[in-house]
């Protein structure tokens, strides 16, 4: 098992700094790229897809070189055709090389994917080595504990915590994320750092928490990448990471890199015995190969030249085309209507 790279970002998946983020990320892989990328945090918004959209869109220009195949997937809300438990429209995170969500709400983001088949097929996906990368409200969301940021910033409930999606309970560690950490959107007049609450309100949430959680505070246009391979942390972006314990922060700014065990003492987990459902499980793992039925262009154009051979009578040149057929791991077929090619 190899676990995969995960990725926060605290705003700006679409800007000049999440961009090369997404790059630093995508360059592990083999071409094309495979990103699919959920609607589900913003599911209950009318234009949801456009939300998502408009991450594709960045993502298919910025990661050009990759040639990307972008897949957005309308994971929407249960008890609908759009559900995160809907085997039919999940495909896509079969094949991913990464996985995005961002934009929404945490709360309704946690209500739909809590023990949903999609949430577990993330997570095997993870096991097996693709990249996470959450951003915004999808931050909060997987958390051990998520801050209900517009039932206390708009509709002025008391602060509290709730339970978030937990990635980390498979590692063995209690971590909670706050994104907008320094945003300061309400300038002299009202504090909106803290993800839009506040130093004060987030320090009533952060002592709610239990002892043993750690937060992340991430800065706007900051991102922090989590190797599991080199058991590395490094901040990316235009500013900082806050690791936050006893509601006390130590900075880490852009361009640090420090031990994974800062965080905790992260232990890969099972990948049967952790809470993945079986269904989830096989599917990722039974998944059929793209492309493993579908001859490579250059196996194509070997097979139209040997009809072409075939059809003037040269023999000669029609086996020695099957040979190279062959080379590539494809066998020529005849038939009545035409020829078939198969692998090897």
């Amino acid at each position: 098992m190899t676990l995969g790279q995960i990725a926060f970002l605290g705003s700006g998946e679409t800007s000049l700094a999440g961009g090369r983020i997404f790059e630093s990320l995508a360059r592990r892989f083999p071409q094309p790229l495979r990103i699919a990328i959920l609607e589900t945090p913003a599911g209950f918004e009318l234009n949801a897809d456009l939300v998502a959209g408009r991450v594709a869109n960045f993502l298919e220009t910025r990661l050009q070189n990759y040639k990307p195949i972008v897949d957005v997937i309308p994971a929407r809300k249960r008890g609908t055709e759009f559900s995160p438990d809907n085997p039919d429209i999940l495909g896509p995170l079969l094949h991913a090389d990464m996985i995005f969500m961002g934009p929404g709400s945490p709360t309704y983001a946690v209500r739909q994917l809590q023990g949903s088949l999609a949430w577990d097929i993330i997570r095997a996906k993870h096991r097996l080595g693709a990249t996470l990368i959450f951003a915004s409200a999808a931050t909060i969301a997987i958390g051990a504990w998520a801050l209900p940021v517009y039932e206390i910033y708009k509709v002025g409930e008391d602060v509290h915590a709730k339970p978030g999606l937990n990635l980390f309970q498979d590692y063995g560690v209690m971590l909670s994320f706050i994104p907008h950490w320094n945003n300061a959107e309400g300038g002299a007049d009202l504090d909106t750092s803290r993800c839009f609450v506040g130093m004060d309100r987030f320090a009533h949430w952060c002592n709610l928490l239990p002892a043993e959680n750690t937060t992340l505070g991430l800065d706007e246009h900051t991102g922090i990448v989590m190797d599991f391979e080199s058991g590395m942390c490094e901040i990316l972006g235009v500013s900082s990471v806050s690791l936050v314990r006893d509601c006390d922060p130590v900075i880490h700014p852009a361009g640090v890199k420090f031990p994974l065990s800062e965080i905790g003492e992260l232990r890969a987990p099972d990948p049967l015995d952790d809470g993945l459902s079986k269904q989830a499980w096989d599917m990722v793992v039974n998944a059929p190969r793209l492309g493993e039925d579908t001859p490579p262009a250059e196996v194509l154009s070997l097979a139209e030249q040997r009809i072409t051979a075939r059809a003037n009578k040269n023999w000669a040149e029609s086996d020695r085309l099957r040979e190279q057929i062959s080379a590539l791991g494809w066998t020529v077929q005849d038939g009545r209507d035409g020829y078939t090619l198969v692998r090897n």
